[in-house]
């Protein structure tokens, strides 16, 4: 039997996706600020969960967009898959508001091959919350008009770009990848973001989780990252002359006064 090209391209690129599907929360769910149980199961989708090693969960409120997610807290942090398909985790009720369908857990997770994959859960409500949905993630999640879908899956499983290595062509979903979670000659940092033209927080809001670290107390091996490389800016800047007619200068005592420095 022959397969069709596309065909046969469509089963060669399922094998290159690693996939895992959170089983709770589920889609639409509800669950009250504190204690939270997160589980999950191999999707079917090749290769199994036997093929990934480690993985982070951070918990996200916003669209599908990154740039409308803000992640708000790390549920687990350099879990093992071999310790099993369950965490649980206690989230403070004053990082975001009661916003509806507006949460999905981030699973981002490191393949042994190399390279990492960004799974996302469905969305569901946290309820209970005190603190304040930040504006741009509360228009991007009305935006969604209810729906519970996450954002789609970003591979990049030794694929020679987001963390497999310094070869091949630099998208965005690279810099979406947390910067501990790569590997590879070659890493990308996210773009800094753009300072406001207002001051609306209230609280302060890390960015990004805390990473773990060791104190060295022997000489460490030498680095093996070539280099980083940063997003660019996404934003432009636009100026213009300014016409209006210079000021004469000063006359008087005034000019007298300026005089005295001239020397």
């Amino acid at each position: 039997m022959r397969l069709h090209p596309l065909a046969l391209l469509a089963a060669l690129t399922t094998l290159t996706i690693a996939d895992v599907e959170v089983t709770s929360p589920a889609a639409g769910a509800s669950i009250p600020a504190g204690a939270m149980t997160v589980t999950w199961q191999d999707s079917g989708t090749a290769p199994a969960l036997t093929a990934l090693t480690t993985y982070t969960i951070q918990l996200v409120v916003g669209g599908n967009d990154a740039s409308t997610q803000t992640p708000l807290y790390t549920v687990a942090n350099a879990g093992l898959f071999s310790a099993g398909s369950t965490v649980t985790a206690t989230i403070p009720a004053g990082l975001a508001g009661s916003t509806a369908n507006g949460y999905f857990l981030k699973f981002t997770s490191v393949a042994s091959e190399g390279g990492t994959v960004i799974n996302y859960s469905s969305r569901f409500t946290m309820t209970g919350m005190t603190g304040t949905t930040p504006a741009t993630a509360l228009t991007a999640i009305t935006a969604l008009g209810g729906s519970t879908a996450g954002p789609p899956t970003v591979n990049s499983v030794n694929n020679g770009n987001a963390a497999g290595g310094a070869g091949g062509a630099v998208g965005g979903a690279e810099f979406t990848v947390p910067y501990q979670l790569q590997t590879g000659l070659t890493k990308y940092a996210p773009m800094q973001p753009v300072p406001g033209t207002k001051i609306t927080a209230n609280g302060y809001t890390p960015l990004h989780p805390t990473s773990a670290f060791t104190i060295a107390t022997t000489w460490m091996p030498a680095p093996v990252v070539q280099t980083t490389l940063t997003a660019s800016q996404t934003y432009s800047v636009s100026s213009m002359e300014n016409t209006a007619a210079a000021q004469s200068n000063p006359t008087g005592d005034m000019a007298k006064f300026l005089a005295r420095w001239k020397d």
